[in-house]
């Protein structure tokens, strides 16, 4: 938790990727902090952990801009996911429309059919009476 009037020291991208190489090619963290002038030691911990979680990309300093440095590859694993699911559901409301189309196609040509076999047994029936 900060203190009242702490002054806080953000550092480069440089100064970050330089005290990785240097903790990488062997040197202790004392060492690099006091060649660095970096005043907390615990900051290469947490410096290292990000570098071997996610790279380049966890020592950039992200606040305020989440936007704009948006992972790609998760961005495009989303995009993708999302092109799926509307394919699907495309192809789920297709098919809906298609049935009910062909359901109520099937049904007035059936009702077609009916009336049309009724108006022939009345003209049939009528016929009869007649002769």
């Amino acid at each position: 938790m900060a203190k009242k009037g702490q002054t806080f020291v953000s550092y480069s991208f440089e100064t970050k990727k330089r005290a990785i190489e240097m903790r990488l090619e062997g040197m202790t963290k004392k060492k690099v902090a006091e060649e660095l002038g970096i005043a907390d030691i615990g900051r290469l911990k947490v410096w290292m952990r990000r570098y071997n979680q996610m790279g380049d990309f966890g020592l950039m300093d992200h606040r305020g801009k989440r936007e704009r440095y948006i992972d790609e590859n998760r961005y495009i694993k989303r995009l993708e996911m999302e092109n799926a699911v509307l394919k699907k559901w495309f192809a789920i409301t297709k098919a809906e429309v298609y049935q009910r189309s062909i359901g109520s196609a099937t049904t007035s040509e059936k009702d077609l059919a009916l009336q049309s076999s009724v108006t022939r047994l009345g003209s049939l029936e009528a016929d009869t009476t007649t002769m």
